[in-house]
């Protein structure tokens, strides 16, 4: 049979496995600070320890290290230790279960994403996700403008939502690809190169003019060397030329269009 006390007990305490720590909390309140207060606040802790980890455990199967939520949660049971005020007659679990849970979430929204992201794409993120999963319970994939009337977010918030919910975390670049072409095995083998060329593009639209108002034997010199690659004796040897000749007349027009393009006289 339950006594008042009992009953009384059980309103404070939500769950049947929550530890009693009523009069710890009222003996905690009115101790000085000093190694009897310490001793106390901790015992108080450690009671409680088990609630946080299982609220830590929710999370266990989100990306991030379990000892590392562990320790986010038993930081915030600590906090809610220090700021739970007995005398306000509300149970400590109801005070510490948003506490610790607040900041476990607050631990991924700062510290799980692979790069930065703004605060407002994480918010934006987490209502995209809350309204897909409620518009497609009824197993239809809701558009873009379903879920941003949902939501009520434009439909250009609701794509960069949809954007950061596949990018919680970064791919390494020597993720294998299972369908990938011949000789190509990881996604840095798909990856672009800086093209040598892009940095003579200014120098020679700088200088094309130029070019067109050479003669034509010092034009087609200049293609045949710098387009076609083409050696000083392969040339020499088209032009019934010598080598040295050809070599004077690449150096004598390079020379001089060089002093025009940097600003010379005409």
């Amino acid at each position: 049979m339950s006594t008042p006390a009992t009953r009384a007990a059980r309103r404070t305490r939500p769950h049947d496995d929550a530890p009693d720590t009523t009069t710890a909390f009222h003996r905690l309140a009115a101790l000085p600070r000093g190694r009897e207060r310490d001793r106390v606040r901790e015992e108080v802790t450690k009671a409680w320890l088990p609630m946080a980890h299982r609220i830590a455990a929710r999370y266990r199967s989100k990306g991030e290290p379990m000892e590392d939520l562990r320790q986010v949660a038993a930081l915030a049971l600590v906090k809610a230790v220090d700021r739970y005020d007995p005398s306000r007659g509300s149970a400590f679990e109801s005070f510490a279960v948003p506490t610790i849970t607040g900041e476990v979430r607050r631990h991924f929204r700062d510290h799980s994403w692979a790069l930065h992201v703004p605060r407002r794409i994480q918010e934006v993120r987490n209502r995209v996700r809350i309204a897909h999963q409620e518009l497609s319970a009824g197993g239809h994939e809701p558009a873009a403008a379903d879920i941003a009337h949902h939501a009520e977010l434009d439909e250009c918030e609701v794509r960069e939502g949809l954007r950061a919910l596949h990018s919680h975390t970064a791919l390494s670049l020597d993720a294998p690809l299972g369908t990938a072409p011949d000789g190509v095995s990881a996604l840095a083998d798909t990856l672009g190169e800086p093209d040598p060329g892009l940095d003579t593009v200014v120098d020679r639209e700088a200088v094309r003019h130029l070019i067109a108002r050479l003669p034509e034997r010092e034009q087609h010199i200049l293609y045949l060397r710098f387009f076609r690659d083409m050696t000083q004796a392969g040339i020499a040897a088209e032009f019934g030329l010598s080598q040295v000749h050809v070599s004077r007349i690449l150096t004598a027009t390079c020379r001089e269009l060089r002093r025009k393009a940097l600003g010379g006289a005409p």
